[in-house]
């Protein structure tokens, strides 16, 4: 990455950063991943539950595998390798009562707001209400200037690679474009959009200098 993205990044996240602050939210910087790994690890206190959401961004990181390794942290994982379909929404539902969940933003707007846009809902629900913190983790690339441009940022883009990730058979798994279908596999069911938070501090936002996630 060249100095003036570098610097640019920087910049840019501490305007974000302030604005998060005023509405009740917690924002820090992480100039790469390497580091945002590190600082996300040091905020899991021993004994912990740990709830996985669904994302590309921490998933990339190898976050869950050194969390993992933690002593003494239980992780709540729905996509653990072999499980059910009533196993996985089993834990989907525990998880809303965990000490922490750990996920992604599919876009964050330069005056501190969440934009989400879920299949099923346990992510933006936990989000929203349950686990007592909060903890996201968002590349720059995900920063838009207004919420009409993190609208479209979801809906155009995040939506139908995630649908290509997720291996669903959706008309914007197939064009790329989002065509608002009806289809029983649509992933792109329910918004949120988080203005700020009665509980200050519970959701913490750790903005990382890289492309990460979609």
């Amino acid at each position: 990455m060249d100095k003036n993205r570098i610097q640019w990044n920087e910049n840019v996240s501490q305007q974000i950063i302030q604005n998060l602050e005023k509405r009740r939210m917690e924002g820090s910087y992480a100039a790469t991943a390497a580091q945002a790994l590190e600082e996300v690890l040091s905020m899991i206190p021993h004994g912990a539950t740990v709830y996985r959401c669904g994302s590309s961004t921490t998933t990339s990181m190898g976050l869950w595998n050194r969390i993992a390794d933690i002593p003494n942290v239980k992780v709540i994982d729905p996509y653990r390798h072999g499980i059910s379909h009533q196993e996985s929404m089993a834990a989907r539902h525990k998880g809303l009562g965990a000490d922490i969940m750990i996920a992604s933003c599919n876009a964050i707007t330069l005056d501190g707001r969440l934009v989400n846009l879920d299949g099923l809902g346990n992510r933006v629900a936990a989000m929203m209400f349950g686990p007592a913190k909060v903890i996201l983790v968002v590349g720059m690339n995900k920063v838009a200037t207004d919420l009409d441009c993190a609208i479209a940022r979801v809906k155009h883009f995040a939506a139908p690679i995630n649908a290509l990730r997720t291996g669903v058979e959706t008309p914007c798994a197939a064009s790329g474009l989002c065509t608002d279908c009806r289809s029983p596999e649509r992933v792109c069911n329910l918004w949120s959009i988080i203005e700020g938070h009665r509980t200050r501090g519970r959701i913490h936002v750790k903005l990382v200098g890289e492309d990460l996630g979609y």
